[in-house]
């Protein structure tokens, strides 16, 4: 009978990582880092219950790190099978995971050089080298296009519209004697009308679906996005200062910039010098370039390229990021992480976040124990590499720049789906993912559940 566990995003909105079985069968969609409270962050150094050479694949629905940022620790601990992911995910994966591998490596040396870690020495969650092998297990799978990721499993992509590359996936089961049973797992569903992205493929049918909740519990404001990025970006230019953006290097670092250009060409923004200060970022953005074609422009063109205007300045080198710090304003520095979590922007969230003429602009969802939740819940300081700094800046929150489904826009994505047997919503906070559950059977009749982390539950097939 196949079964699936829920190792990671069960009450929690990251480390998504679920085990699918069926025989002797195993695969996993997804797996992804827990970001966040320190009590979801030790999770990363634990071992996963089942042993990693006994999974036969990973499938990966788009490349951000609460979705792929544990591959390289699963292959040191002796995965060896194929993880498939589109092309653009690839491209975006290698980027990221590298990257990923370079901020635990540096931030071990930094914290073992300052003496501020608990750990001696502290050590990095993976390297470099655990890096560079899962990526060498990456095969790239076009959409629509099925393909077997074990034996007796049939797995296809559709597009999710959260981000460059992103799907739900399509799995079907066939056991011998039984109709074959669909899951749908729909990975990160993004929102309708997002600039940049395509609206998310209506969901195929299925007998179980896996469904994201992020904000399950609420919409985002109704508001026009450009003129409320406009009102932010002119008051900071008043005040002097300078707009420190916190962003997720792939995907709204690259949205970030076509808006802004976007504003500064139509006039309703003074013409500003942009510095997107992540070797990651800056990579995704070339990758972006090469996706052209992918994009969704609606809010209008910018001549030959989205993201090469003459006041975009594109840093990968630390004494770039250094000369950056320097600037004095009125000028927009974006960065990542996006939930100011590690990177680069700390360096320049240390020197902004005390001066009252700077902004920390930031937009999406902001996990609970992160630096960027913190703010946002109005904390006078915050630490950063073992120091309590004052938050003098403006605050200025955009989470209209989500690229995940609200409420309302799940519920739209979803309606013309017929009842599937049971819904298991995971992928956010326990609030937000009990009130979707409720929605579901309220508004919908469905069967919903919650599954708590590390629940197991047997799915039940048809006989033919």
């Amino acid at each position: 009978m196949p079964k699936i566990t829920f190792h990671g995003a069960a009450e929690t909105v990251t480390g998504s990582k679920y085990l699918l079985e069926s025989g002797e069968s195993r695969i996993l969609v997804d797996c992804g880092l827990f970001q966040g409270l320190k009590e979801l962050r030790l999770k990363n150094w634990a071992d996963l219950p089942i042993l990693p050479s006994r999974v036969d694949s990973v499938v990966i629905t788009h490349a951000h790190l609460d979705h792929i940022g544990f591959l390289p620790r699963l292959v040191r601990q002796g995965f060896g099978g194929t993880i498939y992911c589109t092309p653009a995910t690839a491209e975006l994966a290698r980027i990221i995971l590298l990257d990923a591998a370079k901020i635990q490596e540096a931030d071990a040396d930094y914290a073992n050089r300052k003496h501020f870690s608990k750990h001696h020495p502290a050590l990095p969650l993976f390297d470099t080298d655990d890096a560079q092998r899962a990526i060498k297990r990456l095969e790239k799978i076009s959409l629509n296009k099925w393909f077997s990721p074990a034996r007796n499993i049939e797995c296809r992509y559709h597009d999710a519209g959260h981000l460059l590359g992103s799907t739900m996936v399509e799995v079907k089961v066939t056991d011998e004697g039984r109709r074959p049973l669909t899951i749908l797992f729909s990975g990160d569903v993004g929102r309708y009308d997002a600039p940049l992205y395509h609206d998310p493929t209506p969901p195929p049918p299925c007998d179980f679906l896996v469904c994201e909740s992020t904000y399950g519990d609420r919409d985002h404001p109704q508001t026009n996005m450009l003129e409320n990025l406009a009102i932010t970006v002119n008051n900071a230019v008043a005040r002097g200062g300078v707009i420190l953006v916190a962003a997720f290097a792939i995907g709204r670092a690259q949205q970030l910039i076509y808006l802004l250009e976007l504003l500064g060409k139509q006039g309703k923004i003074p013409q500003l010098p942009i510095f997107l200060d992540s070797p990651m970022a800056v990579e995704a953005t070339e990758v972006y370039c090469r996706h052209a074609a992918d994009h969704d422009l609606k809010e209008g063109k910018l001549g030959p390229g989205v993201f090469d205007g003459p006041n975009v300045h594109l840093a990968k080198s630390v004494e770039q990021s250094k000369q950056i710090n320097q600037v004095d304003g009125p000028a927009i520095i974006i960065a990542s992480s996006g939930m100011l979590t590690g990177g680069r922007i700390l360096f320049h969230l240390r020197r902004r976040l005390p001066d009252a003429r700077n902004t920390i602009l930031m937009g999406g969802f902001m996990a609970a124990g992160t630096r960027g939740r913190k703010l946002l819940d109005g904390a006078d300081s915050i630490r950063i590499h073992g120091s309590d700094v004052p938050a003098r800046a403006t605050i200025a929150s955009h989470p209209e720049l989500s690229g995940h489904a609200d409420r309302s826009e799940l519920m739209r994505w979803l309606a013309p789906l017929a009842p599937p047997r049971t819904v298991f919503v995971t992928h956010g906070e326990k609030a937000s993912a009990t009130a979707f559950a409720e929605e579901l059977r309220v508004r919908r009749g469905w069967n919903a559940h919650v599954p708590h982390l590390g629940e197991s539950i047997n799915l039940e097939p048809f006989d033919l």
